[in-house]
């Protein structure tokens, strides 16, 4: 049975860099699984500073569907998951498809996101190696205004828990700085 590690934090806290140094210390046949969809220029950018930053030698795989399977027919020693919060992104616009969000059933559109999670899960524990995922926490803000984001946000939270619950340790950045929330020192 593969280790989950979650790190979390907000947005620009560092918790990607202290992921990938984590797994850096102990690893170096690594698959780094890339959720990100390059939308816009912003994005692309934001995409290529990440693979800059990364080992040359670490193996990408772009996707953010079905990745319980990709974790089954690995074979590296770890897996960087970065970011649960764009993957959960990315399945609402797949279920949402034209939908309007106000015209879409948010409960299905939720257990479709939840099936998904619960297969990376399960992935995790088929794996033997660590599997570490980065996510975003989206509970500390202010309620969002409109109801794609606070469909979003609850939805994120959720799958946070979900996937804290199951973890051996769980990690929040703040300013850079790691606290350990789970799991022994």
């Amino acid at each position: 049975m593969g280790k989950l590690i979650l790190v979390t934090g907000g947005a620009r806290s560092g918790k990607s860099t202290f992921a990938e140094n984590l797994i850096k210390a102990s690893y170096e046949d690594v698959l780094y699984i890339a959720t990100a969809i390059p939308y816009d220029g912003e994005m692309v950018e934001r995409i290529k500073k990440h693979r800059e930053q990364r080992p040359s030698k670490w193996e990408t795989y772009e996707g953010y569907k079905d990745l319980g399977q990709v974790l089954n027919n690995n074979t590296s020693e770890a897996v960087l998951l970065d970011c649960m919060t764009i993957m959960v992104t990315n399945l609402m616009f797949d279920y949402m498809g034209e939908e309007d969000i106000n015209d879409c059933d948010t409960e299905l559109m939720e257990k479709y996101i939840l099936e998904q999670i619960n297969q990376l899960i399960d992935g995790t524990r088929a794996y033997a190696g660590t599997t570490v995922l980065v996510t975003n926490e989206v509970g500390s803000g202010l309620v969002p205004e409109s109801k794609l984001s606070r469909v979003f946000r609850d939805i994120a939270g959720r799958v946070n828990q979900r996937i804290a619950g199951k973890a051996e340790e769980v990690y929040l950045v703040v300013s850079g700085i790691p606290v350990r929330i789970k799991g022994e020192a």
